[in-house]
């Protein structure tokens, strides 16, 4: 976890500087109770009323001071700790930028959301009250004590007594609430991911009528929170009374020794009421120390947390050098295997064909037969478990990935679009592309038309995931952010289930020009590969029939049962 404070070294100075004006603003606080004890004894005693407005005016200038000294540390920390916050939270996202896809998977969105945003808005805020409070607090305690003994040592060991007894019930009531913030944080974790499935199946749920079993599901979950942060609450709310009770004690303690000690002439009036109010600055300060050690006790679980995720390293090796060999094969999977991180079977099974370049392959099965999971090959979004892919004759784990992947254009089954203009999204293909180049590309993915209907044009605003577009536009744009790189293979991964059957064919015609791109097409409908120069038949992971539409039309059951339920439709569109 030391690890994480190099992102704090930029910020030495406010670190030091932070505590270093609390400690001053410390130093004045402490001098107070002596300037009032001096006003009782000598100004009120004597009546001396000029001697009395002099001291106020110390006092007033001791807390202007102070005030200022405490403006400062404010300023300080607060700039280290957002500026902690910022470099960790930039250093969280490249991190988990970095991790794998199983990676991913295995630790959770909801819990990578959870690190980003509420356990580094934690570190965040205890870092800021360490940074004021921690040595400012031990200071004003250990000060005052020291500042009693100089005025009556038998009155002082009345400090000496409280201070160990509140020292056992705050840090006692601190090892007790570690493991269990860190509980807490798990929990919301859980809360936290089933609020995303909902929101983000939303339609799912309606459609399924499945709204009073997620609100069932979210309550407990809720509920399981709720019940450990009310026990932690209950613990830890116990530290403000149990510090009252005992520094109440120590006052009575105080007040009844110092009492005795004016009536034997040992002691002063303003010596009593010094030591009173040194005994309520070390009220004051155990409970903001106590509140502090709370803070930082869920900070350091936090860090903790986050720290899990930056020690995590990626699992898939990037090949060092870009690997430049001339093969008529594009792509050419040999008996590979695809498990999945804690899966019980294997997804694909004994894979093996080859697609040379220039050439459109069709991939075609039911739902769950491991179609995406093929294609997750090619770019390495997962490495296979057994077998070996090869691109333009290279095993793909040699090429560096950034390479690999800058030569492969990717339309996911879901359309991913970010908030900004078209032209910002589209630019995410091919970051110095022109307006002519974007023209071409909308054209060949049939998206001209989506312009013509915005008058601000590549400028249009698309809202975050393209939710004020239709499905078939944000389809469109997504083809034409992956043609505008002209990438060597194209991926389109059921990219076009939202468009009608015609705009899909001039879609696929426009691609076909593209006479030296490698197209892997992933479709359920046959019409969309039906043209294909190899089509792969997957059944269960495996590839059950491999060949031209005509050849698997006459020998392949499978392909043959969806060609056949989609028939009708189809040859309307051929004729």
């Amino acid at each position: 976890m030391k690890k994480l404070f190099v992102y704090m070294k930029i910020y030495t100075k406010e670190c030091i500087l932070g505590p270093l004006f609390k400690l001053l603003e410390a130093s004045f606080d402490l001098i107070v109770p002596l300037v009032v004890a001096a006003i009782i004894d000598t100004g009120i005693a004597n009546h001396d009323m000029a001697y009395v407005l002099k001291m106020c005016g110390i006092l007033v200038l001791l807390a202007v001071v102070g005030l200022a000294c405490a403006l400062v540390a404010q300023f300080f920390a607060a700039k280290a700790a957002v500026g902690f916050a910022a470099n960790l939270r930039s250093a969280l996202f490249k991190r988990i930028q970095s991790l794998t896809f199983t990676q991913q998977d295995k630790v959770g969105t909801s819990t990578l959301i959870t690190r980003m945003t509420s356990d580094i808005n934690q570190v965040q805020s205890g870092t800021n009250l360490a940074l004021r409070l921690l040595l400012r607090s031990p200071f004003v305690v250990f000060g005052a004590m020291i500042m009693a003994f100089t005025i009556d040592w038998r009155c002082a060991l009345t400090f000496a007594a409280t201070i160990p007894l509140l020292s056992i019930v705050v840090f006692g009531i601190m090892l007790w609430s570690i493991p269990n913030v860190k509980k807490v944080q798990g929990k919301l974790d859980g809360v936290l991911s089933s609020t995303r499935e909902s929101l983000t199946g939303a339609r799912i749920l309606r459609a399924f009528c499945k709204e009073e079993q997620e609100i069932r599901q979210f309550t407990e979950r809720n509920d399981a929170l709720t019940a450990l942060q009310k026990k932690v609450g209950r613990v830890s709310g116990m530290m403000n009374p149990l510090t009252y009770v005992l520094i109440n004690g120590g006052v009575i303690a105080l007040l009844y020794v110092g009492a005795l000690r004016v009536n034997a002439g040992s002691l002063s009036q303003g010596q009593v009421v010094a030591l009173y109010n040194y005994m309520g600055q070390v009220l004051v300060e155990l409970v903001k120390l106590a509140n502090l050690i709370i803070s930082i006790t869920k900070a350091l679980a936090c860090l903790g947390r986050v720290n899990t995720v930056m020690e995590m390293n990626p699992d898939m090796v990037s090949g060092e050098t870009l690997p430049e060999t001339a093969s008529s094969e594009a792509v050419r999977f040999d008996n590979v295997t695809l498990t999945y991180a804690g899966a019980g079977a294997p997804s694909l099974q004994n894979i093996s064909f080859t697609a040379y370049k220039g050439q459109t392959i069709g991939i075609i099965g039911g739902t769950g037969a491991g179609k995406t999971s093929l294609v997750s090959l090619i770019p390495r979004f997962y490495d296979a478990t057994e077998g070996e892919i090869l691109i333009n004759g290279q095993n793909v784990k040699d090429y560096p990935l950034q390479a690999l992947r800058q030569r492969i254009g990717i339309v996911p089954q879901k359309a991913v679009l970010f908030k900004g203009s078209i032209r910002e999204n589209l630019c995410w293909g091919k970051r110095d592309a022109t307006e002519d180049e974007m023209l071409a590309a909308l054209s060949d993915a049939q998206g001209l038309d989506i312009l013509n209907e915005k008058p601000e044009g590549l400028d249009t605003e698309i809202a975050q995931m393209g939710s004020n577009l239709s499905g078939g536009q944000r389809q469109r744009l997504t083809i034409a952010r992956a043609l505008i790189g002209k990438p060597e293979i194209l991926i389109l991964d059921d990219s076009a289930s939202a468009l009608d059957y015609m705009t899909d064919l001039h879609l696929r015609q426009a691609i076909k020009r593209f006479s030296d791109m490698t197209v892997f097409i992933v479709s359920q409908r046959t019409a969309a590969i039906r043209n294909a120069d190899l089509i792969l038949v997957l059944d269960e992971g495996k590839v059950c029939g491999m060949g031209t539409h005509e050849e698997l039309l006459k020998n392949n059951e499978v392909y043959q049962e969806i060609y056949y339920s989609q028939y009708e439709k189809e040859e309307q569109i051929s004729g």
